[in-house]
């Protein structure tokens, strides 16, 4: 079983999962929440992305065609946004899981986003979804598509996955391999700095003419002189005094050699272009893409923040529009500061149109 829970043989992201999140030889990876604590917790890089993105997401301002649809969507439930939440899990997980919650009088009262690794779809003979259920705590329970009045009580959002009819692939699986690089490439300079002055090799003992190898005594205490003396950070760079007839033979590659530093900025712009987030937003050397942060931020909007946006709304509007009628969700471009300047542009271009009339010039603009 893969990690969504269903058979491996759906899944062709399964061998890269086994080879980064298991060994190269396990035949089977780790699970979704043993990926999240390496992938997402445990790296900065790919939590830096994804908060920027999802938070970005989150604070999109909205357009709506009912005032109390705009309430409910931009209200938190739980200590959550619902954008931001399903802003997260998409990028993550692939799936997004939102349950209506009616208040008792036929109206919605809140939105609650599911934890997609808990939740199962449940299809009918034909293949199409009919409910989902749900497992927490030991306990699971059937959660239907639609109420009694065939009204959408789950709202399901899903990432692009072509070999699934059902559930999507995350951002997650995809920089896998990238994740284990730049994880390996931290670990690796972390044991650099508790044993600088450890250097990877062995002490050869020449017994020279006499062929009298070294005691047991003797092996015993220069490995616990070598412990002491030569291990930590605070003995890093310390010179190694041979004597007895003995030589150091290197044994495997300095870091300079294999690169480590280079391979680990490799790694997270890979990362980075997963999630869509230019790697200049995250602070990462080496890119030259974008002119400065302010192109870097708007090609973050353009290219990755909206078009997620508009699936989550588009989404979440599809499915509360039996709760309201012509129900509609976007975002106001007009007020989010990152295109500030595409909109003023855009303004002086239209303003500049001789030809035009009054109203041709404010429908361009979006203005009523």
């Amino acid at each position: 079983m893969n990690w969504f829970g269903r058979k491996a043989a759906q899944s062709p992201a399964r061998p890269a999962l086994s080879r980064v999140y298991g060994t190269w030889s396990s035949p089977a990876p780790l699970s979704y929440e043993a990926q999240l604590r390496e992938g997402y917790l445990g790296n900065a890089i790919v939590q830096r992305a994804v908060k920027l993105v999802a938070e970005a997401a989150g604070s999109a301002p909205l357009v709506a065609s009912d005032p109390a649809l705009a309430a409910l969507v931009s209200a938190t439930s739980g200590g959550q946004g619902i954008v931001e939440t399903l802003a997260s899990q998409l990028l993550l997980h692939g799936n997004g899981y939102v349950q209506i919650l009616g208040d008792g009088a036929g109206a919605p009262a809140e939105l609650f986003a599911l934890r997609p690794e808990r939740v199962t779809v449940e299809t009918d003979a034909r293949g199409w979804p009919v409910a989902y259920r749900y497992k927490a705590g030991g306990a699971g329970v059937v959660l239907p598509a639609e109420d009694g009045a065939g009204r959408t009580s789950v709202v399901y959002v899903k990432a692009l996955h072509p070999l699934d009819d059902h559930y999507g692939a995350g951002c997650l699986g995809a920089a896998s391999a990238a994740i284990a690089a730049h994880n390996a490439a931290a670990v690796w300079n972390r044991a650099l700095l508790d044993n600088a002055a450890r250097p990877s090799g062995a002490l050869v003992h020449d017994p020279g003419d006499k062929g009298m190898p070294l005691s047991a005594e003797q092996v015993d205490r220069l490995r616990e002189e070598l412990a002491e003396s030569f291990a930590g950070g605070a003995n890093a760079g310390r010179p190694l005094l041979l004597e007895g007839g003995l030589r150091w033979q290197a044994l495997s590659l300095s870091p300079a050699e294999m690169d480590f530093l280079a391979l680990k900025d490799s790694s997270a712009r890979e990362i980075a272009m997963a999630f869509g987030v230019p790697p200049m937003l995250l602070g990462l050397p080496g890119d030259a893409t974008y002119a400065n942060y302010r192109e870097a931020n708007r090609a973050l909007w353009r290219l990755t923040v909206l078009p997620l946006c508009a699936k989550i709304l588009g989404a979440v509007a599809q499915g509360l529009s039996g709760w309201f009628e012509g129900a509609e969700l976007r975002v106001d471009l007009d007020k989010v500061p990152a295109l500030v300047e595409d909109r003023m542009a855009l303004w002086r271009e239209v303003s500049a149109a001789d030809w035009l009339t009054a109203d041709e010039k404010k429908a361009l603009l979006g203005v009523d």
